[in-house]
């Protein structure tokens, strides 16, 4: 089962999602991450979080990947963007409503990086329980 994490510049919320989905949930399902548009580098601040609370070096394995890039998935999870989504063929997608962090305080960051933790865990039971 593959899951992809979509937002629009792939550089934030999507790459934790998908760091967690591999450190939390890994063998439930396989994790990706991709953008509409594409940034330089993942979010440092993102990075900085990550390590700091669960000793995550993003930038290790991850790299800012549009939709194209992305092999085919079973379940889209759209991150909030607030924008027009691109289908991409899958067999169950949600949005979670997630407000991007950038540019604002580490406290933004850490209770994004929570929340992800919490939905992350959530569709691993789902999807391991088969209501998925």
């Amino acid at each position: 089962m593959r899951v992809a994490f979509i937002c629009v510049h792939n550089s934030c919320r999507s790459q934790m999602a998908e760091a967690l989905g591999r450190h939390l949930a890994a063998d439930v399902f396989e994790s990706c991450s991709a953008g509409t548009e594409t940034k330089p580098r993942i979010n440092q601040d993102a990075v900085r979080i990550m390590k700091e609370l669960y000793g995550i070096d993003m930038e290790k394995h991850q790299r800012s990947k549009l939709l194209s890039d992305i092999p085919p998935v079973d379940i889209v999870v759209t991150m909030g963007c607030n924008v027009s989504c691109p289908t991409l063929p899958c067999r169950h997608r949600e949005d979670w409503g997630l407000d991007d962090p950038s540019g604002k305080c580490d406290e933004e960051f850490i209770k994004t990086a929570r929340k992800i933790e919490q939905k992350v865990l959530d569709l691993k039971r789902r999807i391991a329980n088969g209501t998925i």
